[in-house]
């Protein structure tokens, strides 16, 4: 049989700790910065723990 293939649109977007969690970017900071607040900006930034609802989907596209 055929080897399976990751999703490639998940795989750019989700990140596999050694633990086994999956990270996620904050949406919203691609565009329309300038009318945004700085205070705004600055907590859309960074990575976040993916939702617990979501994991299971996110893994099975990983290939996980």
């Amino acid at each position: 049989m055929p080897k399976n293939k990751t999703h490639s649109g998940a795989k750019k977007r989700f990140k596999v700790t050694g633990s086994g969690k999956l990270l996620r970017e904050k949406a919203g900071k691609r565009h329309n910065l300038e009318k945004k607040a700085s205070k705004v900006t600055r907590r859309m930034s960074g990575t976040v723990e993916l939702a617990k609802a979501d994991n299971a989907r996110a893994k099975k596209l990983l290939g996980l």
